[in-house]
């Protein structure tokens, strides 16, 4: 396929919604008929939304395409894409906006009850999708069912491409063709645990990933790249620079800057060193509100290289 000149950094697809925050004294919550809570807050984002608005706060010409809907949540979606100047292409979907309800603790750590709402037959025609493919540097797709569809073409193409598993348990059938079909593999080692090296290794045996990064929250991240050994190297977390609010988006963020650090150059290790700085940072603000500039990202990794 023939290559355009490129027009953005990133192309985000698909992970747009809104979550609704539930703040609750501790995790678990105790069974009961009501619990009283503060108050209920609504912040749109989700995985695609906050990472196309965190690369864009720091610089990067970004662009999301998702299938969301004609409803008020997809208003609230849209706005707050507009707000962060982020260039959006939406699709409109009969099954509506995602949604996620998510419960945090007083130290921050959240429980999230997604909303899985789209049909399976859910597809991104490719007349829609394919001149903006031509038109990226990179490409980060969520990992919606619909976004599958679109390696081949990437591939074809020869875009880099990402992908951020979550909380996958190396097992899960969802999220494996998106775990070896992407050159850059995001992962929490929440579900994992001590199997998080051996999940990593796997990737890389049998996928085309040159880089996997599991993240770990306080405990920092580990990076096994195909060049580096059998074995992951930890990279130490930021301490945030103000008391920590909210984990919601913190993985986002560390996606963020770890993709403002490979497209400038920099190497895995580097990346992630400006990723758990911006992933700190998150933590600072309710609802994935806290962007980090690109000043500020690079002041606090000391400009290094």
């Amino acid at each position: 396929m023939v290559r355009q000149l490129t027009e953005y950094d990133v192309l985000v697809v698909g992970g747009s919604g809104v979550d609704t925050i539930v703040r609750v004294d501790a995790l678990p919550v105790p069974l009961a008929d009501s619990v009283m809570v503060g108050p209920i807050e609504e912040w749109p984002g989700h995985t695609g939304g906050n990472v196309a608005l965190g690369a864009r706060a720091l610089g990067l010409d970004v662009a999301l395409l998702d299938c969301i809907g004609d409803d008020w949540t997809g208003v609230q979606v849209r706005e707050r894409l507009a707000k962060g100047d982020v260039e959006f292409h939406p699709l409109i979907s009969a099954a509506g906006t995602r949604r996620a309800v998510n419960l945090v603790d007083a130290t921050g750590r959240r429980m999230s009850f997604y909303d899985a709402r789209d049909p399976e037959d859910l597809r991104m025609p490719q007349d829609f999708y394919l001149p903006r493919l031509r038109r990226a540097r990179h490409v980060h797709l969520s990992i919606m069912n619909f976004t599958r569809f679109l390696y081949d073409d990437i591939e074809a193409l020869g875009i880099p491409v990402s992908t951020d598993l979550h909380d996958w348990d190396g097992l899960n059938d969802h999220q494996r063709e998106f775990a070896l079909r992407s050159d850059l593999v995001f992962f929490s080692a929440a579900a994992t645990g001590d199997r998080a090296p051996s999940v990593m290794r796997e990737i890389v045996r049998e996928g085309r990933a040159g880089t996997v990064v599991a993240t770990d929250g306080a405990a920092g991240s580990y990076i096994l790249t195909r060049d580096g050994g059998p074995d992951p190297v930890h990279v130490p977390a930021t301490v945030p620079p103000a008391p920590v609010v909210d984990s919601n988006g913190a993985g986002d963020a560390f996606v963020t800057g770890f993709l403002y650090g490979r497209l400038d150059g920099r190497d895995a290790l580097g990346s992630a060193r400006l990723g758990a700085v911006a992933g700190a940072f998150a933590c600072t603000a309710p609802g994935s509100s806290a962007m980090i500039g690109r000043e500020a990202l690079l002041a606090a990794d000391g400009g290094g290289s």
